[in-house]
């Protein structure tokens, strides 16, 4: 039996090493990784695997290790029993840490048991699990990212909390922040994006913690604001549509006609300026010749977007009566 703590940290060519001896019986590895192992395992060793997951502990099961620890030391903890549920969500479901926290408990003499206040000045507060390139990170600002998307700003507070109070840089969730405003808001709300700007120009201004309040303030609006993914469809149709089209050249009555020779083999020719139309509509056709109309954009009938639905319809009227 061969168990390798923290197996993540050997290398690829180090875990290629293990597969012919699980290969053919010589050992059988166990191995412990507090990492996502469909991340730092070799798919060739995670395939020869079974996948165990150690969840946190629950508060029974926390309850239970200090019970063990009061039973081994022979004497209950000098705490109050609502200290002792302090302690016990102090943890977090980590039970070394909860065991740590008893062991310095009972190495010293208290003349009364401590009460929640008390238990909080004599004890260090646990740090919570956050690694800023690894799995924790990217579930939570999935988790804050998604609760904006599906409107709810007491989830997608928490997660911000979570993520500022375990130091997570303030201009990363600034970006997350503006990227939501701008794929999931769109144009239902305008402001969502000038919110997001303003935000990130406001921690600039007051740095950390007064400039947090503005990433908060940001993250409630963008909650609350009504959602739109019109435009972000529409830029990937139309990205799409650019690498299929690519070398049609525009109409040559909006080319760009700076020089006589350009003139006078017809770029330009033709141009319909908007502004002396009636209503500073044309209904000129932009497109390239060799490519009929596109329907990339399709506002919703949600917030702002309602109106632009509306001039769009009006638009593609008058654009019909003036081409026939």
């Amino acid at each position: 039996l061969l168990f390798v703590d923290e197996i993540h940290r050997f290398n690829r060519a180090q875990q290629d090493g293990f597969l012919p001896y699980v290969e053919d019986g010589t050992v059988t590895l166990v191995g412990a990784t507090t990492e996502n192992p469909s991340f730092e395992l070799n798919a060739a060793l995670l395939s020869r695997a079974q996948v165990l997951i150690l969840e946190r502990l629950g508060r029974g099961a926390l309850e239970q290790l200090l019970d063990r620890a009061e039973t081994e030391m022979e004497r209950p903890l000098p705490l109050t029993p609502p200290a002792k549920d302090a302690l016990i969500a102090s943890a977090d479901g980590d039970g070394r840490f909860l065991l740590n926290q008893a062991e310095t408990l009972f190495s010293v003499n208290l003349p009364e048991p401590l009460y929640p206040a008390g238990l909080s000045n004599f004890l260090q507060r646990r740090v919570a699990v956050y690694d800023k390139d690894r799995e924790g990170h990217y579930n939570l600002i999935s988790a804050l990212h998604k609760s904006i998307r599906g409107s709810d700003p007491q989830a997608a507070l928490y997660y911000l909390a979570r993520m500022l109070t375990a130091g997570e840089e303030p201009l990363f969730l600034l970006r997350r922040l503006t990227r939501a405003a701008v794929e999931d808001i769109g144009l239902a709300d305008p402001q969502a994006l000038v919110q997001c700007i303003a935000a990130k120009d406001t921690y600039d201004f007051l740095g950390s913690p007064e400039g947090e309040l503005a990433i908060a303030q940001a993250c409630v609006y963008l909650a609350t604001a009504p959602k739109s993914n019109a435009v972000y469809k529409a830029q990937k149709a139309a990205w799409k549509s650019a690498r299929e089209t690519g070398s049609l050249m525009p109409p040559a009555s909006i080319r760009n006609a700076p020089t006589k020779l350009m003139r006078d083999i017809g770029y330009g020719k033709g141009y319909a300026y908007d502004h002396d139309a009636e209503d500073a509509f044309s209904g000129s056709d932009y497109w390239p010749d060799e490519m009929s109309a596109q329907t990339f954009y399709t506002p919703t009938e949600r917030g702002f977007e309602k109106r632009l639905s509306e001039r769009l319809a009006y638009w593609d009227a008058l654009r019909a009566e003036k081409n026939g």
